[in-house]
């Protein structure tokens, strides 16, 4: 139903270089790189200028080159492709050391991605992640040493044992997580909870799983993922626990989202166990036959999987001889099939996932997590759902939520941030440094990277944009967007056109043409913010919210362009 390749893989990847030009130069190539839009293009010359710089002995252009190419994978979907680049970076950062550079965190929190790509498809060895976890190859940070290991490795450990059926080993490494300190690396410290819920709820752990996750229930940081994220995590437990008006409403607020959101397909699963536990069948058909479409979209395996089970169990409890539209699917044009038909679909995309995740792993544990799953049945009978409009978005804290215990930071007894670092005061006047930049994103929610030079990238929808320091002493902030659209060249005076009128209208960014060559014109904006006589934080966190959102909307219109 999918079309998903199922099997296992574990050989490497192999890099599609073209031999080098006479005389290029790999940072001007890398500069081309970065202007070009997303897809197999631009994958398939970043990898010939990573190879390129490794043969002229340009360390860090190749350093710079697999970061933007992991970069790439992550907003494409496909983090089963993470391994080769993380692991050239890595060997990268060995050959040109940095210790305590601006960039280990970045170095860290790839090999994270790398190593949690394992948990979303069967097509990464084993072996991979173990070459991965190994902190004798950790790049400028201190090694973890015996059982005391760091946030990063203790999360994945714990997820992975998780993963394979080793409950034991995962409550040791769930315990060790919780009790190393934050670190920004391990990932958005809104989220984390969540993921600790999951794993909770997973083992029954009901009442511990919704004291967990509690903390972000209150109001989290500015993780834009949140609460909605944190209300599907308890969704299952406050069920279960007998609050059903309770899972009613978080499951309205959070699916409105989770809906249309594209990170939001990991989350429907249980969105639809709550519909078919909570005996909300009719609810629960129309979400799947809605979302159906989306599994044309790349996700990882294992969202699929749930997904598929999840849709399965739905069927299961609804009427059998019911039927429903089922969308159209690449070649196949939509129809009427029965509830019945379509759970044995789901039911057999779910098998076959689960067994190659079981055939890498060597157990029989997600096949025999998917069977549990279906055979559940409705938990009550159930309770009206409250409208959405009687929800509103800001409609927090939800009464009675669950009483937490203990430190909330990972036993460090310190307030921590959501860039994961001890608070400070968002009035403190300073020179502006990358760190303020990076923990105004973290606070924002959104991913980025940060390459050797302390240029700090990332995307939002049609629009990447980069932030640097400039000046002598690094006191300006230049912000650079790169529109994801590009003109023919011979449209030239239409875009001089149109970058003349935005510049007329709007205050920011400031628009211009760039056209590097290639019969392509590239349409780029700036902002640029003197900042010689200091900044606070909160000022900083303003700045870079003022340029993604001009950025994104300078992007959105250049794609309306006809």
């Amino acid at each position: 139903m999918t079309g998903r390749r199922t099997g296992p893989g574990r050989g490497r990847q192999r890099s599609r270089t073209a031999p080098p030009a006479s005389g290029e130069r790999p940072a001007d190539a890398l500069h081309a790189a970065r202007d070009m839009p997303d897809g197999e293009p631009r994958i398939t010359e970043l990898e010939r200028v990573a190879a390129l710089a490794e043969a002229t002995g340009d360390t860090a252009t190749a350093r710079s080159a697999w970061s933007e190419l992991v970069e790439t994978h992550l907003r494409g979907g496909e983090r089963w492709r993470l391994f080769e680049p993380v692991r050239r970076c890595l060997a990268a950062a060995r050959a040109r050391p940095t210790p305590g550079g601006p960039d280990d965190e970045t170095l860290r929190r790839y090999r994270r991605y790398a190593v949690e790509a394992l948990l979303g498809t069967p097509r990464i060895g084993l072996d991979q992640a173990a070459d991965l976890l190994d902190t004798r190859t950790e790049v400028g940070v201190k090694a973890a040493v015996g059982d005391g290991a760091d946030a990063v490795v203790a999360q994945v450990r714990c997820r992975i044992a998780d993963h394979l059926g080793d409950e034991p080993a995962a409550r040791h490494w769930l315990r060790r997580w919780q009790a190393v300190p934050a670190d920004p690396a391990a990932g958005c410290p809104d989220c984390l909870p969540v993921r600790q819920a999951e794993l909770l709820a997973g083992w029954g752990d009901w009442t511990e799983a919704c004291a967990v996750v509690a903390s972000v229930l209150d109001g989290p940081d500015g993780c834009t993922a949140q609460p909605e994220a944190a209300l599907t995590g308890a969704l299952l437990p406050w069920l279960r626990a007998g609050e059903t008006h309770r899972a009613a409403r978080a499951h309205v607020r959070a699916y409105r989202r989770h809906r249309v959101e594209p990170d939001g397909f990991g989350h429907l699963a249980t969105h639809l166990r709550f519909c078919a536990l909570g005996g909300h069948l009719g609810r629960g058909l129309a979400i799947l036959v809605e979302q159906l479409p989306r599994l044309d979209q790349p996700h990882d395996d294992r969202s699929v999987m749930e997904f598929a089970t999840a849709g399965a169990l739905v069927c299961a409890c609804a009427d059998a001889d019911r039927t429903v539209l089922r969308p159209a699917y690449r070649g196949r044009p939509a129809a009427q099939v029965t509830v019945s038909a379509l759970g044995a679909e789901l039911l057999a995309v779910a098998t076959a996932l689960a067994g190659s995740f079981d055939a890498r792993n060597g157990t029989g544990h997600q096949s025999g997590r998917i069977a549990a799953w279906l055979a559940e049945r409705p938990l009550a009978e159930p309770v009206p759902l409250p409208a959405e409009d009687e929800i509103e978005p800001d409609d927090e804290p939800w009464p009675g939520d669950a009483a937490t215990t203990g430190s909330e930071d990972g036993g460090t007894g310190a307030e921590v941030t959501a860039g994961g670092g001890v608070d400070r005061s968002a009035d403190e006047i300073g020179a502006l440094t990358v760190t303020m930049i990076t923990e105004a994103l973290d606070r924002r929610g959104d991913g980025y990277t940060l390459d050797p030079t302390g240029t700090v990238l990332g995307r939002w929808g049609d629009a990447v944009i980069q932030f640097r320091r400039t000046g002598e002493h690094g006191e300006i902030l230049h912000a650079r967007v790169v529109a994801g659209r590009r003109l023919p060249a011979a449209r030239r005076a239409e875009a001089y056109a149109f970058c003349n009128g935005w510049n007329r209208d709007r205050l920011l960014p400031t628009a211009y043409v760039h056209d590097p060559g290639v019969g392509e014109l590239v349409l780029a904006g700036e902002v640029t913010t003197d900042l010689a006589y200091g900044v606070a934080p909160a000022q900083v966190t303003v700045l870079v919210d003022a340029a993604v959102r001009t950025g994104v909307a300078y992007a959105e219109a250049v794609a309306a362009l006809p």
